[in-house]
C-alpha cells in the first residue's frame, strides 16, 4: 500500500492556548482536522459562554486564509458553575463542558475541588445532552502519580456513570489497562480518547537516560503493559475509542526548565503519528473509524464530507518551531523519521 484515503477526521480532544500561538496551533491543525474540541484551561479559564465565544473568534481570526476548520468550543467546570451557566453555552452551540480536578494538569487550580458537588450539574448536562469531558486522575498526595488514573476510574468515574445513564461521558487521554477495560466494559454512555504520546510511548521513553522533558505529559506515561493494551483498545476497532491527540505546546524554555510543564505537541504531525501506529499494529483499515467516524458519531455529529490522502513516503518531523515571538516548540517526535506524510486534502 503507498496511499491511504480517509474521510476528513476531526480532533476530540487538544490544547490550542492563546495569543500569538494561535498562528501555529491552529494553522497545525487544519492542515488535516475538519473540527477539533477545544480544551478551556487557558490562563483565565473559559468558564461561561461569552468567554468561550470569544475565545473561538480569535481561534476564528487564526485561520489559515481558505480554511474551513471549525473549532468546538467546551467549558472549563468549576465550584461556581451554575445550571444557568450550562444551559447558556448549550443554547451557543457549545456541546460538552470539561472536568479536571483541581490541580490534575496545565492551569487547572481553579477546577472542581469536590465531585460530590457537581450531581447537580450532571443532571442539568443530561437533560441538555451537553457531553462530560473527565480529565480521569485524582491529584491526593499521598497518592502514586502511576495510579491517579485506576483510583479515579474506581472511585469516582464508575459512580459517575452508573448515576448519569443518560449523560455521555469522554474519558480523556486514557493511559491504563484499567481505563481501557473499564471503557469497553461499560454502557454506549462512556467512550475514550487516545493520544499518539500513550500510543507509541511507555515511562522507559520519559525516563531512561535521563529525564526527557518533551515526553512528559499530564496523565504521566505509564508501564509498556498499559501502553500495549491501549494498542489493543485501537486495534480492535472497537467504536468506543476515538482520535484525540491532547495536543499541548509550551514553549522550548518552559519545557526545559527546572519544573517543566506537561504536554507534547503532535498537531504538526498528529495523523501521521496515528497512521505510523496503525501500521505497526497491521490495522491501518481501523484508522479511518477511530480517526473520522466514531467521535462524531458519539457527540451526535454528522460525520465530514471530503477526505484527506496520506502517501507513503518518508520525511522527518521537525527539531524545532519558531513562533511568532522568537521563541520555539519542540514537537513531539521531533527528529524521528515518519513514513507517511499528508499529501492531499478535499475538505467538504
Amino acid at each position: 500500500m503507498t496511499t491511504l484515503t480517509l474521510q476528513t477526521p476531526d480532533d476530540w480532544h487538544l490544547h490550542f492556548r492563546d495569543g500569538d500561538m494561535l498562528q501555529e496551533t491552529v494553522a497545525a491543525t487544519a492542515r488535516c482536522f475538519q473540527r477539533a474540541i477545544v480544551m478551556p484551561n487557558l490562563v483565565t479559564p473559559v468558564t461561561n459562554r461569552e468567554q468561550a465565544m470569544q475565545y473561538r473568534q480569535r481561534i476564528m481570526d487564526a485561520r489559515p486564509a481558505g480554511s474551513r476548520f471549525q473549532p468546538l468550543m467546551t467549558l472549563y467546570l468549576t465550584d461556581a458553575t451554575t445550571a444557568d451557566d450550562i444551559r447558556e453555552a448549550k443554547r451557543a452551540g457549545i456541546p460538552a463542558a470539561k472536568l479536571y480536578p483541581a490541580g490534575a494538569t496545565t492551569h487547572s487550580h481553579a477546577a472542581v475541588s469536590a465531585l460530590d458537588r457537581l450531581a447537580s450539574l450532571f443532571e442539568v448536562m443530561s437533560e441538555e445532552d451537553m457531553l462530560l469531558l473527565i480529565h480521569g486522575e485524582v491529584t491526593d498526595s499521598d497518592i502514586d502519580i502511576f495510579d491517579r488514573e485506576k483510583i479515579f476510574t474506581d472511585h469516582h468515574l464508575s459512580a459517575i456513570a452508573e448515576n448519569f445513564p443518560k449523560l455521555k461521558i469522554v474519558f480523556e487521554h486514557i493511559t491504563t489497562k484499567d481505563a481501557a477495560e473499564f471503557v469497553a466494559e461499560s454502557a454506549n454512555h462512556v467512550a475514550a480518547t487516545i493520544t499518539p504520546q500513550h500510543l507509541l510511548l511507555n515511562r522507559n521513553d520519559l525516563l531512561v537516560g535521563g529525564v526527557h522533558p518533551h515526553n512528559y505529559c499530564l496523565p504521566v506515561l505509564k508501564r509498556n503493559i498499559h501502553q500495549q493494551a491501549l494498542r489493543e483498545a485501537v486495534a480492535s476497532g472497537s467504536h468506543k475509542f476515538f482520535l484525540g491527540t491532547d495536543s499541548a505546546p509550551h514553549e522550548k524554555h518552559n519545557k526545559e526548565s527546572a519544573c517543566g510543564c506537561a504536554g507534547c505537541y503532535s498537531a504538526r504531525s498528529a495523523i501521521e503519528l496515528y497512521a505510523q501506529v496503525f501500521e505497526e499494529l497491521g490495522c491501518l483499515d481501523k484508522l479511518e473509524g477511530f480517526a473520522s467516524h466514531y467521535g462524531a458519531d458519539f457527540y451526535g455529529l454528522p460525520r465530514n464530507g471530503g477526505s484527506i490522502t496520506l502517501t507513503r513516503q518518508e520525511w522527518q518531523v521537525p527539531n524545532e518551531i519558531t513562533l511568532p515571538n522568537g521563541h520555539s516548540i519542540v514537537p513531539f517526535f521531533a527528529g524521528k523519521v515518519l513514513q507517511w506524510k499528508l499529501t492531499h486534502t478535499s475538505m467538504d
